[in-house]
């Protein structure tokens, strides 16, 4: 094996060094306009990402709504022993990984399997309008879509009233009334096809610009060489948007504690409260309702160190099994 040299690097001068900012200043009045189109971005991410960072500080504090920040007492991590010591910590753990991770398994592949399967439609005008179909659903707000989940599984009323369509089929199918609203088991199940149906279509956005950048050549290679649609799916297509793959995952990782307050919340009730109470609604209900702001931001700064080592995790997997990884 060759002997690989090391680099060294090459220390510059006071002249050298002026020579260069000269030249980068240079460019930067050059290309003045591009850096204009790029100052609402950076003032977007300083205003409403690093600025409002000092309120982590709250963490350390016992904070409550009404008292001056500067007054509150510091009461070091005491806030988070508290919270790994509460009785409910196990139990918001783990109904946010089990929501996170049917979503993971279930929800995160089926964008995937969508745009290979319109990319096999040859047909424009079919294609384009299955894609508008199935993106549709993104721009229902949530309330919309826990509403029609209620229409459909209420239980009859006592004043005579049907119930949901789909709790008459189970009903007629298995004789049993099944109230799946109240079902602190079927609360996972809810959650997760009302997530499918909303956001797949819209996920398939980036895997199909993916799949639009894979070279036609390698299939009409393949089909000389005899392989059929499955195959040539197989070793082109999936290899070809692997990397795509990967960094979604990645980024998937790293809300993996964030099971989506709004959804969560309207769907939930004091029957099914043992399954779709999580992190996110916990600090809702600790933190804007009781006021303990010192507590909460505890818990939400727990959630991002956790999010933070499953994405350095997922991307030192990645670059283990050979990918390039985010960073």
């Amino acid at each position: 094996m060759a002997k690989v040299e090391k680099v060294q690097k090459v220390k510059l001068t006071p002249q050298e060094k002026a020579v260069n900012r000269h030249k980068s200043w240079v460019q930067m009045k050059n290309d003045k306009w591009l850096y204009l189109l790029l100052l609402p971005g950076v003032l977007y991410f300083i205003i409403f990402k690093f600025a409002p960072m000092w309120g982590v500080l709250m963490a350390f504090m016992n904070y409550y709504a009404g008292v001056s920040f500067f007054q509150a007492q510091w009461v070091g991590l005491d806030n988070f022993i508290s919270f790994f010591k509460d009785s409910s910590f196990l139990q918001l753990f783990r109904n946010t990984l089990i929501i996170s991770g049917m979503n993971l398994v279930f929800y995160f592949p089926l964008p995937i399997i969508l745009a290979l399967l319109l990319n096999e439609i040859k047909v424009q005008w079919y294609k384009k309008t299955v894609q508008t179909l199935i993106y549709v659903p993104h721009f229902v707000s949530m309330v919309v879509i826990a509403s029609i989940s209620f229409m459909l599984l209420k239980v009859p009323s006592m004043e005579g009233y049907t119930g949901g369509a789909i709790y008459e089929i189970i009903r007629k199918l298995t004789g049993k009334n099944v109230n799946v609203l109240g079902s602190p088991g079927a609360f996972y199940w809810v959650i997760l096809i009302q997530n499918m149906w909303k956001e797949s279509g819209w996920g398939t956005i980036i895997f199909l610009a993916a799949l639009a950048g894979v070279d036609v050549e390698q299939y009409e290679a393949a089909i000389v060489d005899g392989a059929n649609r499955w195959q040539q799916m197989l070793y082109i297509t999936l290899p070809a948007i692997s990397s795509t793959i990967v960094t979604m995952f990645i980024l998937r990782m790293g809300s993996v504690l964030n099971t989506g307050f709004e959804q969560l919340i309207l769907m939930q009730n004091d029957l099914n409260r043992s399954t779709s109470e999580t992190f996110d609604t916990f600090v809702y209900n600790r933190g804007r309702v009781d006021g303990d702001y010192g507590y909460t931001t505890a818990v939400g700064l727990f959630k991002s160190v956790i999010s933070i080592i499953c994405v350095q995790t997922a991307n030192w997997a990645a670059k283990k099994t050979g990918q390039s990884g985010l960073f």
